[in-house]
């Protein structure tokens, strides 16, 4: 279990969000239920076997976990149309009650604090089909050019509990990891996370063995099942040799080893902002799919058609989103952030998507200079709505808004501002992954990691940008060599200082909620408020 204070675990069970229309369901999927908080979880051995033509999948998923409080009902949750066949612990079959998605297990055995305990899920079923992989997500069953089955599973919002059987909170991970073994027709490769152990050959059907040895969220877990071929290079990063393992379509290996060349690059100019990858025991994969593509663990997948920018655009409409493949850099830069460091509630996204998304003006950076990285930052605020606060309602599995992806990276390009010093940037980047390294964190935490490192108070600041709708408004006059200016649409004691190019010059400037006058020595002729601040301005006659 990754670490959780007893305070946080109360905020989480008990901070819900009453102005909206929250069910029972949504608070045993988004709570610690009491019937979770008893178990700490240890290992998940899963083995699926997935029939094509049928659209079938059937498997086990025995269940290692440590005892931490008296209890002998566990909760385990199965989304329909998925079944939870039968349940088996120490040679006994055990009997359980449902409530939707969530299945509650009578355990006979006594559960004594301390023990090291497991129990065998058996489930099968046509698993739910992705309508909109990898945002509403399920199995996707599709064919190649050749015909051959192409399949994927992708479950970030909808929950891993659509395929397969598990403690489907993101509090609590598999600290010993994960074995997964996939069986498929014999002419088909079967991919997971973590690295390939050995291969077995049955009849017209193969099992493929992966293992996980480092902690991993439920939604980053994955199969895909396609006729791939392998190819992979090594890496010389900060830990090290890691090595790099490329699955793709037969038709498109000669593509993916000209596009995939921006794997090494986008490795090294994470390790400078972050540090080191934090998977190497694991490895890394690329694993081509017939959607979009995902963060899974050691496992990213591909489906961006081998283009750069999303999908062949820029979304900053700058002409710097070109010069990367979107899904190989935002993605990958998830193993740091949501795979190394994850969100523990889904309220908290932001961690995930707002740096992720801040992660490809880093990489601009790196590669490419600052002025790059920031105008692609400010580029992307045209994607920014504004409908809804960034982080969501606690305990109902309830996301916040889009707004998370790029106004998250514009909050953070910000902060950025904020620091001045750019090594010391990277030193927070950095201390967070090593900090927080292998761990479930809230957004509280990350403040106010962020705000001790950067040594100012900063509730307003965070409360302001991630839990109100407002953009903050600097209004200003200019009279000969006099500015007066003051925010307006700010939460309470918001003062965040800006810079402000004074003919063409750059200076301080520190408004709040009053009005405040700032002399300069000469008559400004010309005078804007720096892009890099998210901030609106407006200029007001005399």
């Amino acid at each position: 279990m990754k670490k959780i204070t007893f305070l946080l675990l109360f905020m989480l069970m008990g901070s819900i969000a009453f102005s909206q229309n929250f069910t029972h369901q949504d608070s045993l999927r988004g709570s610690i239920t009491p019937e979770r908080a008893w178990w700490n979880l240890t290992q998940y051995d899963l083995a699926i076997e997935v029939q094509p033509e049928a659209r079938f999948i059937q498997g086990t998923n025995t269940v290692s976990y440590e005892v931490v409080a008296q209890n002998n009902v566990m909760q385990i949750d199965l989304q329909p149309p998925m079944q939870l066949d039968k349940v088996i612990q120490d040679g006994t079959e055990l009997s359980f009650t449902s409530e939707g998605n969530a299945h509650f297990i009578q355990l006979q055995k006594k559960q004594k604090k301390g023990d090291n305990n497991k129990l065998t899920l058996y489930f099968s079923g046509k698993p739910r089909v992705a309508r909109r992989a990898p945002w509403d997500g399920g199995f996707s069953w599709e064919k190649d050019s050749n015909r051959k089955h192409f399949i994927a599973t992708s479950n970030q919002g909808i929950g891993a509990s659509i395929w397969w059987p598990n403690k489907d909170h993101p509090y609590d991970e598999p600290e010993n990891g994960l074995n997964l073994a996939i069986t498929a027709p014999a002419d088909l490769v079967g991919v997971g996370n973590g690295r390939l152990i050995k291969t077995e050959a049955k009849g017209d059907q193969k099992t493929w063995q992966w293992k996980v040895v480092n902690p991993i969220n439920n939604y980053g877990v994955n199969i895909n099942i396609g006729d791939y071929v392998h190819f992979g290079e090594k890496y010389k990063g900060l830990k090290g040799e890691l090595d790099l393992d490329y699955w793709v379509l037969r038709e498109n290996e000669a593509k993916a080893k000209e596009q995939f060349k921006q794997v090494p690059m986008m490795l090294e100019a994470f390790e400078y902002w972050f540090g080191a990858y934090p998977f190497y025991e694991d490895s890394f994969k690329l694993v081509e799919v017939p959607y979009l593509g995902m963060e899974h663990q050691s496992s990213v997948t591909y489906g961006n058609k081998y283009r750069n920018g999303y999908l062949g655009n820029d979304l900053s409409r700058t002409g710097w989103g070109l010069k990367f493949d979107f899904i190989i850099i935002h993605e990958a830069a998830h193993e740091w952030f949501a795979n190394n460091i994850t969100n523990i509630d889904v309220a908290d996204m932001w961690i995930h998507e707002g740096f992720a998304a801040y992660s490809e003006n880093l990489y601009l950076d790196y590669h490419f200079g600052k002025e790059a990285s920031s105008a692609y930052v400010i580029g992307t605020r045209n994607m920014i709505q504004n409908d809804r606060p960034i982080i969501g309602a606690y305990g109902v599995q309830n996301e916040g808004s889009s707004d998370m992806y790029y106004k998250g990276a514009n909050i953070l390009h910000t902060i950025r501002q904020l620091i001045e010093d750019d090594e010391k940037w990277r030193a927070i980047l950095v201390g967070l992954n090593k900090d927080f390294y292998h761990q479930t964190v809230s957004s509280k935490q990350l403040e106010d990691y962020i705000a001790a490192k950067k040594g100012i108070h900063m509730n307003e600041f965070w409360d302001q940008y991630l839990r109100t709708t407002m953009v903050p408004l600097l209004v200003y006059k200019v009279d000969g060599n006099t500015l007066q200016f003051r925010y307006e649409e700010i939460v309470e004691n918001f003062d965040m200082p800006v810079i402000a190019v004074v003919n063409g010059k750059e200076e301080w400037i520190f408004p709040a909620a009053e009005w405040k006058t700032q002399v300069f020595s000469e008559p400004i002729k010309d005078i804007a408020i720096k892009k890099d601040f998210y901030v609106n301005s407006e200029r007001l006659k005399k």
